[in-house]
């Protein structure tokens, strides 16, 4: 455990030292995510309902951008500066400096969600989630498993540059799925709704917006079933990926 703390506090140190990296998955999220709500609750005729549905698709951003995009561009940083293989000849294990990795990236992105949820509520009337604890394990779950998809996916990425760029379909299609976008998915094919319901970004969509809307807490239960297989489903594949082709060090030209 003291291994882990101390590669989770190096994460977070060296991820609020880079303002570029802070403004563009901390503060650019919080704002859609807080402000959108705002807005659609102001402009549209349903009032709260509307900033109600934009808030729980903004989660899917917050997810997509603060955890997927932003442990991509920071593993891939680290690995291109030679840091993961410094790191590993040290006292630290592989284990512990990708847990601390990971779980920094969690933290950052549990409180932003906690910043947002009490934002909306107090600037939109957006209601708190009637059950706060399936809600907080949901964000939890689901951001754990969409940073360790996104560590394993940085060995697709060759190298820093492109990062930003190759993560980025990632953020369109979970903002389009969750109805961040607009009502892109009403005319979609029902193929390729399926295809989008599939994400793990979709599983604290669902549970976030069971929570907030009216119902009981075994109707609640019921319907986190399916996106709690999700979860585990891509959690597995994720923790393969991620022992399988992450790499330690950049590619030689």
């Amino acid at each position: 455990m003291t291994g882990t703390a101390a590669a989770f506090r190096l994460s977070t140190r060296l991820f609020w030292l880079d303002r570029g990296v802070v403004f563009g998955t901390v503060v650019t999220p919080v704002v859609l995510c807080v402000g959108m709500p705002v807005l659609m609750g102001a402009l549209r005729p349903d009032g709260v309902a509307g900033a109600v549905q934009t808030f729980v698709g903004g989660l899917a951003i917050v997810l997509s951008v603060s955890t997927f995009m932003s442990i991509v561009q920071a593993l891939t940083a680290r690995r291109d500066q030679l840091l993961l293989k410094r790191l590993r000849t040290t006292l630290l294990t592989e284990r512990q400096i990708l847990v601390g990795e990971i779980s920094g990236q969690v933290v950052q992105t549990v409180a932003l969600v906690a910043v947002c949820t009490l934002a909306v509520h107090l600037a939109a009337d957006v209601p708190l989630p009637r059950n706060p604890l399936l809600y907080a394990v949901f964000v939890v779950a689901g951001t754990t498993v969409v940073a360790i998809l996104g560590a394993a996916f940085t060995a697709l990425v060759p190298r820093l540059e492109l990062a930003a760029v190759m993560s980025m379909p990632f953020f369109l299609v979970a903002g389009v799925g969750a109805g961040a976008m607009g009502p892109f998915m009403e005319m979609m094919p029902t193929a390729l709704r399926m295809v989008f319901a599939a994400l793990p970004t979709d599983a604290v969509v669902t549970v976030a917006r069971t929570t907030i809307a009216s119902g009981t807490i075994a109707g609640d239960l019921r319907a986190a079933l399916v996106p709690a297989i999700k979860l585990v489903v891509w959690g597995l594949i994720g923790i393969f990926a991620l022992a399988r082709w992450f790499r330690w060090e950049p590619r030689r030209s």
